[in-house]
């Protein structure tokens, strides 16, 4: 089982990492809420979407948002034994190496982006949409190199247990995006997003970091010994990631590729519905996730399996708890998607498509936010060719089906076959580690997801006849009728989640309550 020390070690990491994700969720929903009204969902947010294509696939052929699960187990291990000297000349290997292809792959990437763009959303037309999605490319292209160099400067403060710095990189990176947008909107529309797109990384993700891995004692060497022991092994290590596709990076290309086949606003409204979901994913499974991996790669370098699996175990269930908090969101779609986005260019048409996707995206809220847990699982033994191996053939197999989906249902059926695929992958990534592991626990998980399922089928109803209701009593589609009526709906949620996790003595319920809920409530305090 994990030590409470340790535990209590991911718990404090978790709080500063859930802050962060918070934060930068809320601001997330300010950047995308002033998309919506500069663009709404037109084929100028289309094209800024697409415009993230090429540079996604850059960042993930380049491993840079794996950075810090590969680079740390092996950094880890100079820093514990007393070689920092070391661990820094393999860190400017990778930096110096990886960097320049980097570099070379980004000229490369804005030479050919049109070529780019015509593979990669096949259905978008030659036209004024297409000239500004490749425009916009060339310009969101050089942030990757601020994002690689970002990612290698936190892995030095993960590795330290320092994560307060690193926490700050989103929200410099969303304001950036803000500030650009709303600043030059007026002489350059959509194209003022991308350039604060461009300036928030670098100076989120590379000034701010460096000063932060400058503190954590960063020391630099001009050293492009590619021979090294350690870089070689961070190329095994690394090389599966990069030629792999996970279901969180193929969401976003699989998205803007079968949405270019739809109608003007589809990839629009799937983007507001997806970032909207990833809230949950943030707070259930990304803060999480972040926080207990450095944790989990000192024990599995231990290969104490009994204790790693305490911890995959007891974050799972924590993050299962996003299901009934999903149906919350399901019933009140609407209000959620009006409230965040209803103005200027975002009209009654973009509501109705952006609420209407919404449910489908939250069906696999749960599962998105548990595959940062177990991926980490198989990262922490090092292990990173069977996890690619898998989601890849996964993620492959997926395309009939998102693709049958998509005949069937259009736009929805695209993200309920999403939503679907990563459920699949997640949980048969899960069943193989548990089963490599010995991981006896993994009932009682299985378990823990029937009662949230069966929770939130339970609450559908009850909610949804709250809802109506409300509707009746506070009709409209006025900003004060819909706060008021989320409010009252929520209010009624937190009621009968609190009441079902007594009756029913779910721990993990009662523990959210009383070490969350009602620590900022001080009556409550007082009565218990």
């Amino acid at each position: 089982m994990a030590s409470s020390q340790t535990l209590k070690k991911i718990g404090i990491a978790s709080v500063i990492m859930m802050a962060s994700v918070f934060a930068s969720r809320i601001i997330g929903l300010a950047r995308e809420a002033s998309i919506a009204w500069v663009g709404g969902a037109g084929a100028g947010v289309d094209a800024y979407q697409v415009a993230f294509v090429i540079p996604e696939i850059l960042n993930h052929v380049v491993a840079s948002g794996f950075l810090s699960i590969t680079f740390i187990p092996i950094f880890t291990r100079y820093i514990s034994k007393g070689e920092d000297g070391e661990g820094f000349r393999v860190f400017s290997i990778v930096f110096n190496g990886f960097g320049s292809a980097l570099i070379l792959f980004i000229l490369v990437s804005i030479w050919f982006a049109p070529e780019l763009i015509g593979l990669l959303a096949p259905g978008m037309e030659r036209g004024p949409g297409f000239d500004m999605a490749v425009k916009m490319t060339r310009i969101i292209i050089p942030a990757q190199f601020f994002f690689f160099s970002g990612g290698l400067f936190m892995a030095v403060q993960f590795s330290r247990e320092k994560f307060f710095i690193p926490a700050l990189a989103p929200l410099i990176y969303n304001l950036g995006i803000i500030s650009g947008g709303l600043a030059l909107h007026r002489f350059l529309g959509m194209e003022g997003f991308a350039w604060g797109v461009l300036a928030g990384a670098f100076a989120g993700s590379f000034l701010l970091q460096l000063w932060g891995a400058r503190k954590a004692g960063l020391q630099y060497f001009f050293s492009f010994n590619l021979r090294h022991p350690d870089f070689i092994r961070y190329i095994v290590l690394t090389l599966p990631l990069m030629l792999g596709l996970t279901m969180t990076f193929s969401t976003e290309i699989l998205m803007k590729f079968f949405g270019s086949f739809l109608d003007e606003g589809s990839i629009s409204a799937m983007n507001y519905a997806l970032r909207i979901m990833f809230i949950l994913v943030g707070l259930f499974g990304q803060a999480v996730g972040m926080a207990s991996y450095p944790f989990m790669a000192k024990i599995a370098a231990d290969k104490d399996f009994p204790r790693l699996n305490g911890i995959i175990n007891q974050t799972l269930k924590f993050i299962v708890l996003v299901i009934p908090f999903s149906v919350v969101f399901m019933v009140l779609r609407t209000e959620v998607v009006g409230i965040l986005f209803q103005r200027g260019a975002f009209d009654s048409r973009a509501l109705e498509l952006t609420a209407g996707v919404l449910p489908f995206f939250m069906a696999g809220a749960f599962a998105f936010s548990a595959q940062t847990i177990v991926s980490r699982g198989y990262f922490a033994v090092q292990n990173t060719l069977f996890p690619a191996l898998f989601s890849t053939g996964c993620v492959l197999a997926s395309l009939p089906l998102i693709y049958a989906a998509m005949t069937v249902m259009g736009l929805k059926g695209v993200a309920l076959g999403l939503s679907v695929s990563v459920m699949l992958t997640t949980g048969l990534l899960f069943e193989t580690w548990s089963r490599k592991t010995g991981n006896s626990g993994k009932n009682e998980v299985y378990r823990f997801f029937c009662t949230q399922v069966m929770i939130g089928l339970l609450l559908y109803p009850l909610l949804q006849a709250t809802y109506w209701g409300m509707n009746w009593v506070m009709p409209g589609e006025s900003l004060v009728a819909r706060i008021g009526i989320c409010a009252v709906t929520g209010a009624v949620f937190v009621v009968l989640l609190g009441l079902v996790g007594r009756l029913f003595k779910i721990r993990e319920i009662q523990m959210l309550y009383d070490k969350i809920l009602t620590k900022g409530v001080p009556w409550v305090k007082k009565r218990r």
